[in-house]
């Protein structure tokens, strides 16, 4: 069994996955839109200017994957309940991490040291999805 990260965009996926490609130094290994779909009655159903919208993504992020697509828009709703938590062990990699998800977007706890980590902070990116980024006790 593999747990991976599934994130709904409102418009933004494919924006997203470039902006996480770089921050977060994974590889894009597929992107499709609603308009390279073979099931043409998705397609018919897309308005004209969501057809270039991302109708599946996906990222390989070592050997874990994150993946996406572009919600339409009447069934789009903002990320709540969750976090995407990402744990590293380099104190200098986290606060990169955590800067760059923060560019444009909300800090909601700084990245600080705590009882249980070197590093732990929340950020909910320019996306709008919400990061818990957590640097092990012992890490330098």
């Amino acid at each position: 069994m593999q747990l991976n990260p599934y994130l709904f965009f409102n418009g933004q996926c494919a924006e997203a996955f470039k902006f996480y490609e770089q921050c977060l130094g994974g590889k894009i290994t597929a992107i499709m839109t609603y308009a390279e779909s073979p099931e043409t009655s998705m397609t018919d159903q897309m308005s004209p200017e969501w057809r270039n919208k991302i109708m599946h993504a996906s990222m390989k992020l070592g050997d874990q994957e994150l993946m996406g697509s572009d919600s339409p828009p009447q069934y789009y709703e903002a990320a709540k309940g969750f976090s995407v938590s990402l744990s590293l062990n380099d104190v200098g990699e986290a606060e990169r991490i955590f800067h760059t998800l923060a560019e444009n977007g909300k800090v909601q706890m700084p990245l600080e040291k705590t009882f249980w980590a070197e590093r732990f902070g929340m950020v909910v990116d320019q996306f709008g999805t919400p990061w818990m980024i957590n640097c092990d006790q012992g890490a330098g």
